[in-house]
C-alpha cells in the first residue's frame, strides 16, 4: 500500500471537486478549495475520522468497499478509480451499478442546443436527460418508456420507422454487453436484461453474435408522423467519468431535413 502517494492523490481530488457539481451548497466563505473533508466523508459513508487518516497517510489499508465509496464521492473517471485500488495495493472490482445521476455542465449543454436535438443516455441505455427537440423528434412519451432498448426490442413507446433500426438493435446489444460486464452487480441493469431475452427473440440472436460497436457518427432516415421523413445525423459524444453518451442529431445545414428540423425547434421551444 503506497500510503503517502494515496494520501495525496485523495486530497488532490478532493479540492479539484465543487460543491455546486455534487448538488452541495457552494459557501463564499470557505477556507478550503474544493469540498471539505467530512463532505467527502459523509459522501463516502464513512467516518470523518478514517477519512482524516487516509489523507495523512496514516490509515489502515481500506476496504474495498471503502475505496468504491470513496471513487464515487470523488466523481473518479475510471481509470483513476483503477489507480485508487493500485494505491491501496489491491485490484478495482467492477463497479456496483451503472451512473444515472446527469452531471449539470451536461444538463446544461442540451439547453443550449435550442436546434439541435440531444439527449444523454446512460449504460443501460435509459433516456436520462434531452432536450424539447429530442422529445418532439422521439415523442411525448420519451418520459414514461426512457429506455431506447426496451422500445426497440419491446415495443414500447413511440417506434418511427428508420433505415437504421437493424443497424441500431446491434448497436444496443454491443453496448449492454459491455454494460453487463462492468456491472455484473446491477440489479436494474439485470432485470432488463431479463426482460428483453424474455421478450425478444430477435435480441436473443443478437446478443449470441457478440457484436461490437463504437460510438460515433451515423446517418439515418426517420419517417416522422408529423413532419414527415427526415434525413438526421447522429453524432455522439462520451462522457467517461459516467459511462453516458451525448447524442446530438442534427441535419445536413440548407437541406429540406434542416428547414423541418428548425420548424420543429420552434415549437418545441418551451
Amino acid at each position: 500500500m503506497a500510503r503517502q502517494e494515496l494520501a495525496r492523490f485523495l486530497r488532490d481530488r478532493r479540492e479539484r471537486l465543487r460543491p455546486q457539481d455534487l448538488g452541495l451548497p457552494d459557501d463564499p466563505h470557505r477556507r478550503t478549495p474544493g469540498l471539505r473533508r467530512e463532505e467527502v466523508a459523509e459522501l463516502a459513508h464513512m467516518s470523518v475520522d478514517y477519512y482524516v487518516r487516509l489523507e495523512q497517510a496514516r490509515g489502515p489499508r481500506p476496504s474495498p468497499r471503502i475505496l468504491d465509496g470513496l471513487a464515487r464521492a470523488l466523481r473518479l473517471a475510471p481509470a483513476e478509480r483503477s489507480h485508487l485500488f493500485r494505491l491501496a495495493g489491491t485490484s478495482a472490482p467492477p463497479d456496483v451499478r451503472a451512473e444515472r445521476r446527469v452531471r449539470p455542465q451536461v444538463a446544461q449543454l442540451l439547453r443550449r442546443l435550442p436546434d439541435t436535438g440531444a439527449i444523454v443516455t446512460d449504460a443501460a441505455y435509459d433516456v436520462v436527460a434531452w432536450n424539447p427537440l429530442a422529445q418532439a423528434l422521439l415523442g411525448d412519451d420519451l418520459g414514461r418508456h426512457p429506455n431506447l432498448a426496451r422500445r426497440r426490442f419491446l415495443g414500447q413507446g413511440h417506434a418511427y420507422e428508420s433505415s437504421s433500426a437493424e443497424e441500431f438493435g446491434h448497436v444496443v446489444v454491443a453496448r449492454l454487453r459491455r454494460a453487463a460486464d462492468r456491472y455484473p452487480h446491477d440489479a436494474a441493469l439485470a432485470g432488463l436484461l431479463g426482460e428483453l431475452r424474455a421478450g425478444s427473440e430477435e435480441f436473443r440472436q443478437i446478443w449470441e453474435e457478440r457484436p461490437v460497436h463504437a460510438p460515433g457518427h451515423r446517418t439515418k432516415t426517420v419517417e416522422h408522423p408529423v413532419a414527415g421523413p427526415l434525413r438526421l445525423n447522429c453524432d455522439v459524444l462520451l462522457v467517461p467519468e459516467d459511462d453516458q453518451e451525448v447524442v446530438l442529431i442534427t441535419a445536413d445545414p440548407g437541406s429540406p431535413s434542416a428547414r423541418t428540423l428548425r420548424g420543429l425547434a420552434g415549437a418545441a421551444a418551451p
